[in-house]
């Protein structure tokens, strides 16, 4: 049987304990045994108020030793006291997994551990992370990332997705999709996925503006001229130029190119198309300014997104 410890310090977030524990504690209905002994624990011991208020009742560490140690989210500054740090080293100098939901990352960076490695959070943290840690490569924009033994996730839902291919990697395929149907949510995403899409970071306010971004994105493959996204908006020229930049924060041209990047994204981690076909399927005219576009926005060339799906199916 493996344990799994679940650290929790003052302040830590509900929903950043609840969906990893959930989704461990669905196995035993999916696989029809209990493969796993899950404990919440931390520091002191007893129970440790969260930052809505609501106390969890906690094991002390003492000298307990776990197979996976998930260090939970919540607010940073508690997280960081000495003898967090203390106790977050000794737990994961004893565990063979360790990983962190959330800003649980921070914890994991004050000891050392993700010095040199690639690592995630939640977007809102991402910044700070890699100011307040230079070692780390910090990825804000995945949902979860498994460097060797040390998996770090973003915050809320993605514990969910992190716990899911933990659950793959450890019992299969089969187990952990029962799990997902059981938590009613989809089969976990890849953990190279972008954190939120390109359509909700834009956000227009205005309705011509949203009619221009769906029919770019109904259309990528297709040349996309501002004049023909201004025609589709049904404003003029200059009037759809200085509307897109004001409700958007980007030139259309350059919107256009990030719902390009993101339309490959998912095309790289569902399937095994060629990397010259998704280039011209999304509109891109060569697989070189596509990669030049992904590096640009993500710091990778898209090539390292299919190895990162690969490497989390296990295919």
């Amino acid at each position: 049987m493996r344990r799994i410890g679940f650290f929790v310090c003052h302040g830590h977030d509900a929903l950043d304990l609840a969906g990893p524990l959930s989704a461990f504690n669905q196995v035993t209905t999916a696989a029809g045994h209990t493969p796993y002994d899950l404990h919440v624990i931390s520091q002191p011991g007893g129970p440790v108020p969260g930052n809505a208020g609501l106390p969890i009742e906690t094991k002390p560490i003492g000298r307990r030793t776990f197979d996976t140690v998930i260090f939970v989210g919540g607010d940073i500054e508690p997280m960081q006291t000495p003898e967090n740090i203390a106790a977050a080293r000794k737990l994961i100098s004893r565990a063979s997994r360790v990983a962190s939901v959330c800003t649980g990352a921070f914890l994991l960076a004050e000891t050392g551990l993700l010095d040199g490695l690639r690592a995630t959070t939640h977007w809102r943290y991402a910044a700070q992370l890699q100011s307040r840690f230079p070692r780390t490569r910090v990825e804000g924009d995945s949902i979860y990332i498994a460097d060797g033994r040390i998996w770090t996730s973003a915050g809320i839902a993605a514990g969910i997705d992190l716990a899911l291919a933990m659950i793959e990697r450890d019992m299969g395929v089969d187990i952990a999709r029962a799990v997902a149907r059981y938590l009613v949510v989809p089969y976990r995403r890849p953990g190279g996925q972008s954190q939120f899409s390109a359509m909700s970071q834009m956000e227009p306010e205005s309705d011509r503006i949203r009619i221009a971004l769906n029919f770019a994105r109904e259309h990528l493959a297709e040349a996309l001229p501002v004049e023909r996204l201004a025609d589709a908006a049904r404003l003029s020229l200059r009037q759809f130029g200085r509307a897109f930049r004001r409700e958007t924060g980007e030139t259309p041209a350059k919107a256009v190119e990030r719902l390009r990047v993101e339309a490959a994204r998912l095309r790289l981690q569902d399937g095994s198309e060629p990397i010259e076909q998704i280039a011209l399927a999304v509109g891109f005219t060569d697989p070189e300014r596509m990669r030049r576009a992904f590096v640009k926005l993500h710091g990778h060339p898209p090539q390292s997104i299919r190895r990162e799906s690969r490497l989390s199916s296990g295919r």
